[in-house]
């Protein structure tokens, strides 16, 4: 997310905001597009057309903010995904209107048994049974509807019976996750991320849950920050794209105490095999798969 931007969309006042939007992208191209669009909008989303087969993904941004920056980016995604880079379809859009669209568009949301996503533009009642995640609508990123946060989520509650002492949250974002475990084993969670501005939205929203004193939100590049130490997580969260996983595959197992869970998500079900075998020559097994439409989460044990 743009690190110049200092809170949420929503608490800002109106400014000319402009939709972008890329249409006929194979599937696996949408992560890299995905991610070229983050560096530059605050909310990023993606529809299958199903005649086609194919993707369409749009972002909303500033008008005209980051234009160089995006272009380098969709290059970028163009020459990893292996395919023509695509037209850049651009409109004007009220700010005071996308935030409507995009509120009535974000209702309460339960995941799983014990979650329950409730954004912040809706009544609090107390709520029995379910555990209770605050959101800013604005925060689209980071609401909890992304296939890859729910497959997390539910893993993560399969797993939570283990007790995990020492947590990450590696590349928290909106740090949805590390507020989940922070909910609910009552433990700390170290979270994050290489941009300034996800860093401090995960302040916020600790704060608005009510779990600072747990949740540690921090920037870092991967696993290069001084922060990070070998052997020390019992669980780690990596919400990411299925390259980076790749990449960063034997610097998490160091990181892996004996006996702890990886919980891998951002990646399509055809790149599974891939992120899996990279995290098998790394000496991790496979204990749970979760596919909620074309996205995966794989739950790996050490």
């Amino acid at each position: 997310m743009p690190a110049e931007w200092p809170m949420p969309l929503s608490r800002r006042r109106a400014e000319p905001l402009e939709v972008l939007a890329i249409e006929g992208l194979p599937e696996a191209a949408v992560p890299a597009f995905e991610a070229a669009f983050q560096t530059v909008c605050a909310t990023v989303a993606y529809f299958r057309d199903e005649p086609s087969e194919t993707w369409r993904i749009e972002g909303v941004r500033e008008a005209g903010a980051g234009d160089d920056e995006l272009e380098g980016a969709l290059a970028l995604a163009a020459l990893v995904s292996g395919i023509e880079q695509p037209a850049l379809q651009a409109g004007p859009i009220e700010a005071e209107g996308w935030l409507a669209r995009t509120i009535q568009s974000f209702p309460e949301a339960p995941i799983g048994r014990r979650f329950l996503i409730r954004p912040t533009h809706l009544p609090n009642p107390v709520t029995y049974g379910r555990i209770v995640l605050r959101l800013d609508a604005g925060m689209a990123f980071g609401s909890g509807e992304h296939a890859s946060t729910q497959g997390c989520l539910m893993a993560f509650e399969a797993m939570a019976h283990r007790r995990p002492r020492r947590i990450l949250d590696l590349g928290t974002g909106s740090a949805i996750l590390a507020l989940a475990a922070a909910k609910w084993l009552k433990r700390p969670v170290l979270a994050t991320d290489i941009d300034p501005w996800s860093v401090r939205v995960a302040a916020e929203n600790a704060a608005l849950n009510e779990v600072q004193r747990l949740l540690r939100p921090r920037l870092a590049d991967g696993w290069k920050s001084r922060v990070m130490r070998p052997g020390r997580y019992d669980l780690i969260f990596a919400n990411i794209l299925a390259r980076p996983l790749c990449a960063m595959a034997r610097e998490l197992a160091l990181h892996l105490a004996p006996g702890g869970t990886a919980i891998l998500a951002g990646l399509l079900g055809t790149q599974a095999r891939l992120v899996l075998a990279a995290h098998r020559r790394q000496g991790l097994v496979l204990e749970r798969r979760i596919d909620i439409g074309a996205w995966t989460t794989l739950v790996l044990r050490r």
